[in-house]
């Protein structure tokens, strides 16, 4: 079978399964879940040989540290996929609800009520937990998905699937609600993106250039962001202590990932003693830093601190994803705002300060899809948010935006009862 056949299929199979997925009751949908997160601890040792291949692969075609990251399984990591499928599990079914409600003078009901999307298409990179993820939030909200993976993860995604489907079928589910394309060429992408008849949405997670190659490619509805390009402004009136764990969390905690921090902006009245501490404690823990002339300045004028490069125009346009800062010294919240309205990508931002004027000011004027008052940028997460896990992270403001959990995998219909009434 060529390719096109072959991707024409798996749409169309996935298409079909859609219908049964829709259909399920909410116990079933759990019993599913449950059922595939004991499958994920059983099998871990099976995972772990399919993610070591991968490790090595990728350490032969030099991937960055950063990358290797993303794609490394552990058990602790394989225990946390289950939990998060545990988690979604417990939520309460998006499916079915009534949104709203009302009567007309006319005498007809009208019921807005939630349903699937229906066939969800979800191209990644190298992190296989986004397959659990996807696949729980997907059964969960009655819909279908088609998984393409990263050639780096390719042995990873395709052992958690296999285990997916062995309980899909035990369950008597369709096991194309869970498909993934095991072809490597990058042509099949292309095929599937104008597969508009069976496939509802695209959901790309991973780099600027691949984002960008769908949305121009596909025919169907994209929910996208490009970059994460995620800042922290530590305000005059900030607790210095407070908005230095903030600042090495945000960036440090996990550096390739779209929630990390990339730019630090500090109001000047704190600079000089925030900087001297805050500095010595990321370079401590190998953060490089590239700063603006007035950081260069202070850096130069602290013994203990090592010398930074200038941080140029493109430096705070640039989604590092590794142990990389861009700072910069601002006079006011409001030439912080303007930084990020200018370099920033409507991601998460956050300010960390004690006076709740300033809080709310930034919180009014930075147009995120996740603004944080005192708290690291790590938690723009569904998971983090209490969704119990995520589909993607949305920058745009249609149809969903920020951390996708459930709500973001249903539309609406509206169901209209009367009794004989006709329009004149």
């Amino acid at each position: 079978m060529d390719l096109t056949k072959k991707m024409t299929k798996l749409a169309h199979d996935a298409h079909e399964a859609s219908f049964s997925m829709a259909s399920l009751a909410g116990g079933k949908k759990t019993k599913i879940l449950k059922g595939m997160a004991k499958a994920l601890l059983k099998n871990k040792s099976s995972i772990l040989k399919a993610n070591d291949k991968d490790i090595k692969n990728g350490r032969s075609k030099g991937l960055s540290s950063a990358l290797l990251d993303r794609l490394a399984l552990n058990d602790k990591r394989i225990e946390l996929m289950g939990s998060s499928i545990i988690d979604v599990a417990k939520l309460k079914d998006p499916v079915g609800v009534v949104l709203k409600h009302w009567r007309r003078p006319n005498g007809l009901k009208i019921a807005k009520v939630s349903v699937p999307l229906g066939v969800i298409l979800v191209i990644y990179e190298a992190r296989p937990n986004v397959t659990a993820e996807c696949v729980s939030l997907s059964i969960k909200s009655g819909n279908s998905i088609i998984l393409k993976g990263g050639s780096e993860a390719y042995n990873s995604n395709r052992a958690i699937v296999s285990v997916f489907k062995d309980v899909l079928r035990k369950m008597k589910i369709p096991q194309a609600a869970v498909s993934f394309v095991t072809s490597t060429e990058r042509k099949s992408v292309d095929e599937l993106l104008v597969l508009n008849q069976y496939i509802n949405v695209v959901i790309p997670r991973g780099g600027e250039g691949l984002i960008r190659k769908i949305v121009e490619k596909s025919k169907i509805p994209v929910i996208k962001h490009y970059k994460g390009i995620c800042h922290v402004y530590v305000d005059e009136y900030a607790d210095e202590a407070v908005a230095e764990r903030i600042v090495v969390n945000a960036k440090l905690q996990r550096p390739g990932v779209c929630n990390a921090c990339e730019t630090l902006l500090v109001h000047e009245k704190i600079a000089r003693s925030f900087l001297a501490s805050c500095l010595k404690s990321l370079q401590d823990k190998g953060c490089e830093i590239r700063g603006c002339d007035k950081t260069r300045a202070i850096v130069d004028s602290c013994w203990n601190l090592r010398p930074i490069h200038k941080a140029t125009e493109q430096d705070f346009a640039t989604e590092y994803l590794d142990a990389i800062l861009s700072v910069r010294i601002v006079r006011s919240l409001e030439e912080a705002v303007a930084h990020i309205k200018k370099y920033g990508s409507a991601h998460t931002d956050a300010i960390v300060t004690k006076k709740k004027k300033k809080a709310d000011m930034f919180v009014k004027y930075v147009d995120s899809s996740s603004v944080m008052v005192n708290a690291s940028t790590r938690f723009s997460d569904g998971n983090q948010y209490g969704l119990g896990a995520e589909i993607g992270i949305s920058t745009d403001k249609l149809h969903a935006r920020g951390p996708m959990g459930l709500e973001g995998l249903t539309s609406y219909k509206y169901v209209v009862v009367g009794n004989g009434q006709i329009r004149v």
